[in-house]
This record gives C-alpha cells, sequence and structure tokens, in this order.
C-alpha cells in the first residue's frame, strides 16, 4: 500500500523534518482512517443498532423497531442507543485526553504513547468478532474503548503537526495528512465493498450482520499493521520543558503531567481568543461529527437503503475526500484557512437541508449528496487542525490538542445526543437531522467573530502570510 501514498508526498525538506518523517505522520492518518471510515461512518451504527434491536425483542430484518432496552436499569430506545454511546464517550473524553496532551508534552517519547493508544484501540476493534447475537453490552463497552483509544493516540498524533512545518505550510502538511488518511479509509471499505458484494446473500439478514462484524474487525487490523509505518518513521521532538526534566532527572511523567494540566487549566484564561476559536470549534465540528457519525443509520432506517448503496455512497465521498481536501488546501493559500473554514461551513448547512428533503428508496440522490460531502469534508477538517495548530503556546501542543480532540474524529457529544433525544421523542430520523442545523450556524458565527491575525499573535506565534 505504501506504493499508493508515496509520490503524492512530494516537497521541499524543511530544517528539522525530513520528507521521510512528514510521510510517517501522513501514514498514520493512512492508518487510522480506516477505523472512521469503516467502522464509524459505515458499520457500526447499523450493527450494532440491529445488535440492540434483537435484544430488545425485534425480528431481524424488520423495517421499524420500538422495542428498547435496559442497559444499567435505564430504559433506552433501540435506535438511540448507539447516539447516546457516542455521547457518554466524547464525555469519558473530556477526563482522558487532555491528561494524555499533558502527558506528551513532558514526555521526551511520544511514540511508545502513540504506539500503546493505537494498538489498545485496534484491539478493541478486533474484538469485535465476538460480538454476536445480543450482545450489545459487549459491543457497547469495546465501542468507548475503541473511541477513547483513537481519540488518545489523534492528541498524539496532532501534537507533532507544529514541529513539521512553519507557519506557512502547516495548511499544505495538515490537508494532505487528510486526504492520504480519505485514500487509506478508501482502499479498506473499497475491499469491504468486494467482499459484500461477492459473499452477502439476498433474504439472509444474518449473512449481512456477519459481513458487517468481519469488515469491523478488518478496520481493526488495518489500523494496527499501518501504524508500525509511523512509529519507524516518526522522530521525537521533545518540548524544552521534557528536555530539561530529563537533563535535571526528571519525575513521573504521569503525575507530572497532571500538574502541568492542572497548571494550563489555570492560566488558559491568559489566552481568551484561543479559547473562543476551540469554543467555535467544538459547536461546528460536532455538527459535521455526527453527520458522519450518522449517516449510515439515517440511510438505512429512514431512507431504507441497501448496505451496498451506503458503501458505495462512502466510498465516494472518501475518494472526493482525497481531492476534496487538496483543493481546499490549495484555496487556503489564496484565501486564507480562516475564510475557507467559513465557506466550507456554508456549504454545510446546504448539505443538512439538503439530506432533510431526500426521498426514501432512492439511491442516486443520497450519493449525489455524499458527493458534494466529500468536496467539503476534509478540508473544512483538515484546515481547521492547522489553523488551531497557530493558536497554541509553544511546548503545550498536547495539551491543546487534548481539548480540541474532544470534537474531532468520531468524537462528536451534543449532535448525537440532540440527535438521540429527538429521535426518542419523535421517532423521526429526519427531524432529528434537522436539529444539527444549529451547531453550523452557531459555530459560523463564533468562528467569523474570532480575530484570527490577533489570536495568532496573543499565543505568541507568527502568522502565516495569507490568513
Amino acid at each position: 500500500m505504501a506504493a499508493t501514498v508515496a509520490p503524492a508526498v512530494d516537497e521541499p525538506a524543511r530544517p528539522g523534518s525530513s520528507r521521510r518523517e512528514r510521510t510517517g505522520w501522513y501514514f498514520y492518518d493512512w492508518a487510522n482512517s480506516a477505523f472512521q471510515t469503516t467502522v464509524i461512518t459505515v458499520f457500526l451504527g447499523p450493527f450494532l443498532t440491529t445488535v440492540t434491536e434483537l435484544a430488545a425483542g425485534c425480528e431481524l430484518g424488520a423495517d421499524s423497531c420500538d422495542g428498547a432496552v435496559h442497559p444499567l436499569g435505564i430504559r433506552v430506545a433501540a435506535g438511540s442507543y448507539y447516539p447516546y454511546l457516542i455521547s457518554l464517550s466524547v464525555f469519558l473524553t473530556v477526563f482522558v485526553l487532555p491528561v494524555i496532551g499533558a502527558v506528551a508534552d513532558r514526555s521526551r517519547h511520544k511514540k511508545p504513547l502513540l504506539a500503546a493508544a493505537a494498538f489498545t484501540g485496534a484491539g478493541a476493534t478486533i474484538a469485535f468478532a465476538f460480538v454476536t447475537g445480543e450482545r450489545y453490552l459487549l459491543g457497547g463497552v469495546l465501542f468507548l474503548i475503541a473511541n477513547i483509544s483513537f481519540g488518545a493516540a489523534v492528541v498524539v498524533y496532532n501534537s507533532f503537526l507544529p514541529q513539521l512545518g512553519g507557519p506557512d505550510d502547516r495548511d499544505a502538511i495538515s490537508s494532505r495528512g487528510w486526504a492520504i488518511g480519505y485514500l487509506g479509509g478508501g482502499v479498506l471499505l473499497a475491499l469491504n465493498l468486494v467482499a459484500v458484494n461477492l459473499l452477502s446473500e439476498e433474504g439472509n439478514p444474518q449473512r449481512t450482520l456477519d459481513l458487517a462484524r468481519w469488515s469491523i474487525v478488518s478496520a481493526g487490523v488495518w489500523w494496527a499493521a499501518f501504524t508500525l509505518l509511523p512509529l519507524r518513521w516518526l522522530r521525537e521532538h521533545p518540548a524544552a520543558a521534557a528536555a530539561a526534566e530529563a537533563r535535571a532527572g526528571g519525575r513521573n511523567v504521569l503525575t507530572d503531567g497532571f500538574r502541568q494540566l492542572g497548571r494550563t487549566l489555570k492560566n488558559i484564561k491568559a489566552y481568551p481568543l484561543t479559547l473562543f476559536f476551540l469554543l467555535a470549534f467544538l459547536i461546528y465540528n460536532d455538527g459535521i461529527q455526527t453527520v458522519i457519525t450518522l449517516a449510515s443509520q439515517y440511510g438505512t432506517k429512514e431512507l431504507r437503503l441497501e448496505q451496498n448503496t451506503l458503501i458505495v455512497t462512502i466510498l465516494l465521498v472518501q475518494f472526493l475526500a482525497f481531492g476534496g481536501a487538496l483543493a481546499l488546501g490549495a484555496l487556503a493559500r489564496r484565501i486564507g484557512a480562516w475564510k475557507t473554514v467559513l465557506l466550507s461551513l456554508v456549504l454545510w448547512t446546504g448539505v443538512i437541508i439538503a439530506a432533510f428533503r431526500l426521498p426514501a428508496e432512492a439511491p442516486l440522490p443520497f450519493m449525489v449528496l455524499g458527493g458534494c460531502i466529500g468536496l467539503v469534508l476534509g478540508g473544512s477538517q483538515a484546515l481547521s487542525r492547522s489553523l488551531f495548530s497557530q493558536l497554541i503556546p509553544t511546548g503545550k501542543e498536547g495539551e491543546y490538542y487534548g481539548f480540541y480532540e474532544i470534537s474531532d474524529k468520531g468524537t462528536s457529544w451534543l449532535g448525537p445526543l440532540a440527535f438521540g433525544l429527538v429521535f426518542q421523542l419523535t421517532s423521526s430520523y429526519r427531524v432529528g437531522l434537522v436539529s444539527l442545523l444549529i451547531f453550523f450556524v452557531v459555530g459560523f458565527a463564533l468562528l467569523a467573530a474570532v480575530p484570527i491575525r490577533r489570536a495568532i499573535v496573543a499565543a505568541g506565534n507568527t502568522p502565516p502570510r495569507v490568513l
């Protein structure tokens, strides 16, 4: 697979950052995007919802299910179980990810942290091989472990970005990472599409469920295998504080990470514009992540589309997102990342309105809308990541990306909660989808209010030439 991606990485070397190192960084996006695409976006929502419906007493293959399950004695509609799990995983990451970031900043060895988080998440994903029958609780626990580990690994991974290029280079580097990630996720999804088409049997919903489970397992294997490349090629760039502690004998990295996080929380008010940007990102990206996470559940349960249609559409999104991330990265070089992200949020609002009006059992309009999503998806996320790197005080990349990751890949919170609550009250996925509009409207307004150049200078950084 490496030969497929390497030609896309063609850029001059920078002091302290080699082409080989940046290629290794790109490859972690290639590795973990399998989880985001195959698991979160396509298979897990319908799979775990079906397993939950079986536990609620519904028949396998039924068009609708009004049953409920009772985890810990709490009544939960079967269709709301998965969205609630997503919200629970994000609630837990609020306590985990900032600590992971602080530990990464105080450690001289980030790569072992990346390895531990990535392999834990990949192992939990592979363990979905045991989620059979009505084992919805096992599926929920494994998802929580995998999703939290996924976020923890990305925090460490993102903290390498400021060390790979200067202010004028990070938009391009981040966009390449996202683009290559979408390409990698698309390759595995294509392989799963072939498997589903060859092995599925008409009128056999159990076979479809089994294929979904093994597709989830394949993402864990892919994630673990390709993580070996960044672990080999990335170099350690310890922060000044970590290097000074190492020379002085150092202290326990974990406990010192907690102390550092406490100091950061006390001093974070010194960077109000960074916080304001982070608030805007948490809101609008929560909407983006909710659309990504629940799209397959919406297509299956509301639009009554076949699994093959969903996979083809997501595959289309993946490969268009590869080009879209690079295209919006190029646009950012002309008009700036801030304005490009604002433009993408306007387009996302149009996507939600169009998705609400989609007819049921009509694959073509769904695919066209998926193509539109692909064109704006990668760029809006990649440029948000690089823009935030300009707002982080030097030496605190891990900590700040710990807060950032609370609403990054697969870890949306309020969106799934709103979607789940609206569905439980109305039994309508369409109404639940419309509730997501508020995230894009409010996020746009907050981001537009950030004086971005002043925010970068206030963080002690040099602004790029074009903002």
